[in-house]
């Protein structure tokens, strides 16, 4: 067996191909609160011990042998701008976004008027719906600088929100694989179990949806599959012994903002997605991506908060000290973190005041595209959907003081140290080990 260091080594490099965001330039989150600005839990007291206390000399080196990843994001945005020059750009601190585009949250029209005055073109947009916020994507003329313009357009509407379209991505990866039958087992009826998904396409004929119930949104009605999106679904309402997902037999409301486009899984894409969702009454909404701060996608985040959804999102695998990503680091969103088959935090998986729980990311199979069709997965993406199953099973549509007592039950349930903590490293504590499918089960 390799070394620890050539290990890891490897697996930064394989977990990085499916990253195609540039970190921010921010200065991580040191300190401890509450995640997600949550009230105290009852019986949960607030103080800063390692969750790693037993293997902390083992995790630390890991995590000093653990290549820089935020480096490999850079890189790989280098690449791909110079393989997709007419899709993308990147803003201001490096993060990827469709090119030439600008992204408006409910402009007045005054502000519209303004914006053509300036040059801007409407490019497309959607109505307020139940969010009551409308979304209107502008175009950059060409020889403009998008960034020049954006400055413009918020200058001409001070009182508006206005950014780039930037782009989002999977937090996680898969690896090996493992053979298993395809015969379905019945799932459990969970009728009354409905949850969201924001993510890449669902390959519905996978055995581990024989008994789902699946509804799909988005690529103009044409199903796009894609592994990431097809292990985190198959990880909230898939079964096909000996795999099980959190919750089997719910009802998925799946929505693809990706459709195989290299300028997929853009802001205005993820907004209308939830609006989609919202729409629907899904009480519960996994999203297990990352990129950066967007001012149009907080202000809509915050409206889903107040009505009542739980927003669950992965914290990225950045790394110990990455800057925050996005969404998990707004207000109110649901941070979850990987941990692997002994309990510890991945090395990779960021740590900062937005975790609120850990799930297992590492030693697990999940559902893939093609041949072999289970996959070993790894990452906070796979830990998400766990959560985001788990939560669900409380809060089947939106509503404030029950999102409130969903989270505060399944605080309850987490695993801590020796003595109630809330840390920095897995939240509030460990959920859902019991949902992990060891790799060794299909052998």
């Amino acid at each position: 067996m390799p070394p620890n260091h050539v290990r890891f080594r490897f697996l930064a490099l394989q977990l990085a191909g499916a990253f195609v965001l540039a970190a921010s330039s921010q200065a991580a989150h040191a300190q401890l609160r509450l995640p997600g600005g949550l009230p105290a839990l009852p019986g949960v007291s607030l103080s800063n011990p390692s969750l790693l206390d037993k293997d902390h000399g083992l995790v630390r080196q890991l995590q000093r042998d653990l290549p820089d990843l935020r480096d490999l994001r850079a890189s790989l945005n280098a690449r791909l701008l110079r393989q997709h020059p007419e899709a993308l750009e990147t803003d201001p601190r490096g993060a990827l976004a469709v090119r030439h585009e600008i992204i408006a949250f409910d402009p007045s029209p005054a502000a519209l008027a303004a914006a053509s005055a300036a040059g801007l073109r409407v490019l497309r947009s959607s109505g307020a719906g139940e969010t009551g916020l409308a979304v209107v994507v502008l175009g950059v003329p060409d020889g403009a600088s998008t960034a020049a313009m954006l400055e413009r357009l918020r200058e001409l509407d001070p009182d508006g929100v206005y950014d780039f379209n930037h782009l989002y991505t999977g937090s996680g990866g898969s690896g090996g694989s493992g053979a298993a039958s395809n015969a379905p087992a019945p799932a459990r009826a969970r009728a009354a179990i409905r949850i969201g998904l924001v993510d890449s396409g669902v390959d519905s004929s996978h055995a581990a949806f024989a008994n789902a119930n699946i509804e799909r949104w988005g690529c103009a009605g044409q199903a796009v599959p894609d592994s990431h999106g097809t292990a985190v679904a198959a990880l909230m309402v898939g079964q096909a012994p000996p795999f099980k997902g959190g919750a089997p037999g719910a009802q998925l409301f799946a929505a693809d903002i990706y459709c195989g486009n290299p300028a997929g899984g853009a802001a205005d894409r993820i907004a209308a997605a939830l609006a989609w969702l919202s729409g629907q009454h899904v009480g519960v909404i996994n999203l297990s991506l990352v990129g950066p701060p967007n001012q149009g996608l907080e202000r809509l985040v915050a409206t889903l908060v107040k009505r009542g959804h739980l927003l669950v999102a992965a914290v990225g695998n950045d790394g110990p000290a990455a800057p925050p990503l996005y969404p998990a680091s707004y207000p109110g969103v649901v941070g979850v973190s990987a941990v692997g088959r002994s309990g510890l935090p991945l090395p990779e998986a960021a740590r900062g005041p937005q975790v609120m729980f850990a799930a297992p990311g590492n030693n697990m199979l999940s559902a893939a595209v093609g041949n072999p069709a289970w996959r070993a997965v790894r990452g906070t993406s796979f830990a998400a959907p766990l959560v985001a199953a788990l939560l669900a099973e409380q809060l089947p549509a939106p509503d404030p003081a029950r999102a409130a007592q969903a989270v505060a039950a399944l605080a309850r349930q987490a695993v801590r140290p020796a003595g109630v903590t809330v840390s920095n490293e897995t939240g509030y504590g460990i959920v859902g080990a019991d949902l992990r499918t060891d790799p060794a089960a299909f052998r």
